[in-house]
C-alpha cells in the first residue's frame, strides 16, 4: 500500500474525528437501532431504516480513516528543510500575474484541504503546478478558464 502524505495539523484531525466516531456517533447508533426495535414490526420501521443506514455509513468511515492513518506518511512543515523549494507542506505565497492579488496557499493532503482557509490538495493542478519551484519562479496552471500564471513571492515552511 502506497503512503498518503498528510500534515501533522490533518492527521490530528483525522484522529480526532475517528475518536468521535468510535465513542460518540457508534454508541448513538446503536442505541437508536435498539430503540426501533422496541417498537415492533421492522419491514415498516422507518426509524430502524435510518439507524440501520447511518451505522452503515458511520462504520465506512471509521474504516476509510483507519485506512488513511494506517498508510499516512505524517509530515511536520515546521520541520522541513526544502532549500526554498515548494513541496508538501509548504506555505506559498504568489502573486496572480493577470490581476496583482496576492494569496497564500499551503499545500496538505486530500482530506484537509480547504480553500477558503488557503488550504489546497497536493492534486489540484495549482499545487501540482508549484511543486518543485522557488521564490521568483513562474508557475502557469491550466484552468477551466484558461492559463493562469503566478509568480511565487515567498516559500515558507509553517
Amino acid at each position: 500500500m502506497s503512503t498518503i502524505p498528510v500534515t501533522k495539523r490533518g492527521a490530528e484531525m483525522l484522529k480526532e474525528e475517528l475518536q468521535r466516531l468510535k465513542h460518540v456517533e457508534r454508541p448513538a447508533v446503536v442505541l437508536a437501532i435498539a430503540e426501533a426495535r422496541a417498537q415492533g414490526d421492522l419491514s415498516e420501521n422507518a426509524e430502524y431504516d435510518a439507524a440501520k443506514d447511518k451505522q452503515g455509513f458511520i462504520e465506512g468511515r471509521i474504516q476509510e480513516i483507519e485506512g488513511k492513518l494506517s498508510a499516512a506518511q505524517i509530515i511536520d512543515p515546521s520541520s522541513l528543510d526544502a532549500g526554498g523549494r515548494v513541496v508538501f507542506g509548504a506555505t506559498v505565497e504568489m502573486e496572480v500575474e493577470s490581476t496583482g492579488d496576492v494569496v497564500v496557499y499551503q499545500i496538505v493532503g486530500d482530506d484537509e484541504a480547504d480553500l477558503k482557509d488557503g488550504k489546497i490538495s497536493i492534486g489540484s493542478p495549482i499545487a501540482r503546478a508549484l511543486i518543485g519551484k522557488e521564490a521568483g519562479d513562474l508557475a502557469t496552471v491550466q484552468a477551466p478558464g484558461g492559463a493562469r500564471n503566478y509568480e511565487i513571492i515567498e516559500v515558507r515552511y509553517i
